[in-house]
This record gives structure tokens, C-alpha cells and sequence, in this order.
């Protein structure tokens, strides 16, 4: 449905209660419309502000012109202190031939052709979690499906035992709730956050998560396993350059949370959109030997991930306005996944889109390195659930998570029967 636009006066993208209530659209459609670049003040204790890009081909400028949007200065909102970036340094904070070498660890391991050896794997534990939920009639269908597939793909391939898939759960729900009162006991611009600025999201349940990449990382160092964690251990990145302790935890906290809760959110919000639109259920039904093409405009309209930022290291002008160096700019994905310049009709579902170059990945060199492995498990859930339903219907209150950084679902009740 299109989204009223709200007043210009009153846009404010640090306002959490827009994003917990799904009403950031209207914010979207008037950036797009009257400010594409906008100014955007910060009320937090170390927040400087930041500019904002709402339309497509301004977020694609940016996320593939590394050059001049860096993103080695982080790219949250959060502005760490500058004593412990390094510390907190990831793949995502890295740029140039580091960046590259980092990424080539594991980009064979999530390359097309090496995942559709799992195909038949991946299937059978989605066939399990559908049978496993659809023994009940009321079910919460993030728990039930959305996050129960996801994470036990990500066990398989980190090799862990199914008993840690809970905690794996709890740590990414935390680390990726970092404003949210209800999953993050330490919010990230708490006081109490103070404590913790040399870890990850200001939380000190990333300590937690390092500390069992560690012990995984001393069992498998030297051997020959064919599981992430064994790689990476094992292997030497291009540059030459080992990866440090650092390096490995925040690599592992990254595979973590990425490998979990982004796909998760986008099967959600897939399934609502197709609650939404029964046409479209249909039609996927209608067209399973499309389903590639499918899983494109369900992750555009998803968009489980609203923004990513970058820092200007030089002067620059856009829309007008000049981007000073080191001035944050924020590339809000979301909005640009509904730019009617880009997209027709947006804010339907259209599940014959085509071409459908989204930016729900990111754009450039900093492209999600899991995409093939999302997009393959979101086509391989749909798959088998849309004919395994005789129906489902919504039966309560969608609980979002209370951020502007990933567009989630806590809590999503719903009734299905079985075919």
C-alpha cells in the first residue's frame, strides 16, 4: 500500500518509533520526493549527525564508489571511539585489497556453484521445520519456521551441535536488537553501554559469542574439516597477511548474526507480503519453475536491512549540497528498494518483476557475501511450504523489533493448516 508522506519538518530517522510501527515509509516517500539528501541532527551523547540518500541511484553511487564513501570509519550509525576501531574492525569495516582478501576466505564456500551441492541438504531441513510446525494449528511463524531453518543451516555449516542452535539464536537476536529494550538488556546508546565500547554493538554478549568461536576455532586449527570455522582457521587469506585473533572474532560474531537473522526476516516478511497478496501465492504456486526470478522481488519488498552507512573522505557534492569529509552519509536500502524511478508500482508485490535489480544486498564490493546462500534458502522454504498449506491466516499483532537498522520481526502468530 502507498505510504502517505509525512511533512519534511517532521522526518526524523533517529525516531525508533516510526521503525517499531512500520511507519517509515511515509518518511522514505518525502526524502524521495523534496530532500534526497538530507541532513539528519543526532541526540545521542556522540552522534555528530548524518546525511541521508533515499533514492536508488544515489545509494548505488555510493556503496561502489569506495573511494570517496569509505567504509573503514564503521558502518552503523554507533561512531566507536577511535582507540578501538581497530578492535572492533570486521570485513564489513574494511576497505581495498584487506577487505578483498578477508572476503575471499569464504567467498567460494557461498559461491553458487558450491552451494548447489547442499540443494538436497538444505531441502530436507526445511521439509523438517515445515513438518515440525505444521503438527500445530497456532503457531508464532518466526519461531516456528523462519528462525528454526535459517539457524540449523548455519549449524550445519558451522558444524556445531543442534543443542547450540538456541543460543545461537539468543546471541544474534541480542547483537541484532541492540535498540531494542526487550532483546538487548545493554542498549547501545545506554549508559551502561559506556562500559563496553571495545566490543561490537557496545554489548558484552559479544564476548560471549567470541569466546565460543574460540574454543571451536583451537579444536579445529590444523585440521582438515570442511566447515567454516575450519577454513577459516586454516586457511591463508591472499594478501599473505594471517588473520589475527581479532580478525577471527569478529569474523565468527559476523557469521553469527549475518548468517541468521537477516534471512530469517526475509522469510517473514516474504510470508506476510504473500498473506497480503493471495494473488501472488498463487501465482508462486502457479510458477515454481520461476522461482528464482520470485525470490528477487520478495527480497526487494522485504528489505530486512533499512540502512548501511559510509563516511565522505573528501569534500563532495550532491543534490546541490556539499558532503564534507568525514561527514556520515547513510544509504537507507529500504527506501531505495521503492523508488518508483527504479520500480514500478513499489509497494505492490509483483512477483513476475523482472529485471529486478534491488538493493536489499548492497551494491559493489561490499555486496552481502551470503546472498547466494539467502537467496537459495528463502527459493528452497517457499518451495516447500506453499503447497504444503491448505491455508494460513494472521492471528494477532505483528511485534517488530525496535530499530532502523534491520527491518524485523520479534513475533509474528499465525494459524496454518495442512494440504
Amino acid at each position: 500500500m502507498q505510504p502517505t508522506p509525512i511533512p519534511l519538518t517532521d522526518v526524523d530517522l533517529t525516531n525508533l518509533d516510526y521503525f517499531e510501527h512500520d511507519e517509515a515509509w511515509g518518511m522514505f516517500e518525502t526524502l524521495r520526493s523534496e530532500d534526497p539528501l538530507h541532513w539528519q541532527d543526532e541526540l545521542t551523547s556522540d552522534g555528530r549527525g548524518f546525511w541521508s540518500v533515499t533514492r536508488f541511484d544515489d545509494i548505488e553511487r555510493v556503496n561502489k564508489d569506495g573511494e570517496t564513501f569509505t567504509s573503514t570509519q564503521f558502518v552503523n550509525l554507533e561512531e566507536p571511539p577511535e582507540e578501538f576501531q581497530d578492535l572492533r574492525r570486521s570485513i564489513l569495516e574494511s576497505d581495498g585489497s584487506r577487505h578483498l582478501a578477508l572476503r575471499k576466505l569464504l567467498a567460494r564456500d557461498f559461491s553458487v556453484a558450491q552451494l548447489r551441492r547442499y540443494e538436497d541438504f538444505l531441502r530436507g531441513l526445511a521439509r523438517t521445520s515445515i513438518e515440525q510446525a505444521l503438527q500445530q494449528e497456532d503457531v508464532d511463524f518466526v519461531e516456528a519456521v523462519a528462525a528454526d531453518f535459517p539457524i540449523n543451516v548455519l549449524a550445519r555449516l558451522l558444524d556445531v551441535p543442534d543443542e547450540m542452535t538456541p543460543q545461537l539464536i539468543e546471541w544474534g537476536n541480542t547483537i541484532i536488537g541492540f535498540s531494542d529494550p526487550e532483546l538487548s538488556k545493554v542498549l547501545v546508546d545506554s549508559d551502561e553501554a559506556q562500559k563496553w565500547t571495545h566490543l561490537p554493538f557496545r554489548n558484552p554478549v559479544s564476548m560471549e559469542i567470541f569466546e565460543y568461536g574460540r574454543q571451536l576455532a583451537q579444536e579445529r586449527r590444523g585440521g582438515e574439516g570442511e566447515d567454516l570455522i575450519s577454513k577459516l582457521v586454516n586457511r591463508m587469506p591472499d594478501d599473505g597477511i594471517p588473520l589475527t585473533d581479532t580478525d577471527f572474532d569478529n569474523y565468527f560474531l559476523l557469521l553469527i548474526v549475518a548468517g541468521n537473522e537477516t534471512t530469517r526476516q526475509a522469510m517473514t516478511l516474504s510470508m506476510k507480503a504473500l498473506m497480503d497478496y493471495p494473488d501472488q501465492m498463487q501465482y508462486f504456486l502457479d510458477n515454481m519453475d520461476k522461482s528464482q526470478i520470485m525470490v528477487e522481488e520478495m527480497l526487494r519488498y522485504a528489505s530486512p536491512v533499512y540502512h548501511f552507512r559510509r563516511t565522505a573522505t573528501k569534500d563532495v557534492e550532491l543534490h546541490g549540497k556539499t558532503i564534507k569529509k568525514g561527514d556520515k552519509i547513510v544509504t537507507w536500502f529500504a527506501a531505495g528498494n521503492r523508488d518508483p524511478e527504479r520500480f514500478s508500482n513499489p509497494y505492490d508485490l509483483d512477483l513476475s518483476r523482472f529485471p529486478n535489480d534491488h538493493l536489499t544486498f548492497g551494491k559493489g564490493v561490499h555486496t552481502c557475501l551470503g546472498a547466494n546462500l539467502a537467496r537459495l534458502e528463502i527459493r528452497i522454504l517457499f518451495e516447500e511450504l506453499l503447497p504444503r498449506l491448505a491455508s494460513i491466516e494472521q492471528t494477532g499483532e505483528i511485534e517488530r523489533v525496535r530499530s532502523n537498522f534491520v527491518n524485523g520481526v520479534k513475533r509474528f502468530p499465525v494459524r496454518v493448516k495442512a494440504k
